[in-house]
């Protein structure tokens, strides 16, 4: 079992923008057009805290749980990311088209975290309109066997300098017509 909570910082910025909210409000008691901010702040504290106030989500082997709805790997039909990353909304869509617009406030990595494990548990659901089996780079063969797409080759990466490449490549020829790299014995058998 995995658990995301929501990030601390949201509970951090909403107690921060109460108080820039009230205190906005106290100079709009002198200043009028200071009311604006004071409403602005007020409003993304309230959006904050209920951020931050998020039910945790548990992902299960068999199900995933929001709260304390739970649903099942399985009753996921569709699995489609919005643009937001942190927060992660990702709205799915149920076995009985029925949606549902996750939202998890957390950091960066955790919202990356859940965001693979959600597609990798959601093994009969549409990715983002592509079929799981091919998102994840499988293909069905004509007979029904699963196989995968060919992998290309690992990148090559220089270790040696090109001249010291030559001198490796000197030695082994040398190895190979002498049969060994000692310099005594190699002049005295000649």
């Amino acid at each position: 079992m995995t658990r995301y909570l929501p990030a601390r910082h949201y509970l951090l910025f909403g107690i921060v923008a109460i108080v820039l909210g009230v205190f906005s409000g106290w100079l709009g008691l002198d200043w009028t057009p200071a009311f604006v901010p004071a409403v602005l702040f007020l409003l993304s504290s309230v959006l904050l805290l209920v951020m931050a106030f998020r039910p945790g989500i548990e992902i299960h082997e068999g199900y995933l749980a929001v709260g304390k709805r739970i649903i099942p790997w399985m009753d996921i039909r569709r699995l489609d990311r919005t643009g937001w990353i942190s927060p992660l909304m990702v709205k799915m869509t149920l076995f009985d088209d029925s949606r549902l617009l996750l939202v998890y406030p957390g950091d960066l990595d955790s919202c990356n975290s859940l965001l693979r494990h959600l597609r990798r548990l959601s093994r009969d659901a549409l990715i983002d309109g592509i079929p799981y089996r091919q998102y994840w780079g499988e293909v069905l063969a004509p007979g029904g066997e699963r196989k995968q797409l060919p992998t290309p080759p690992p990148p090559r990466y220089r270790i040696l300098r090109p001249e010291d490449e030559a001198e490796v490549e000197r030695l082994y020829q040398r190895l190979k017509t002498v049969g060994n790299l000692d310099q005594k014995n190699s002049k005295d058998e000649k």
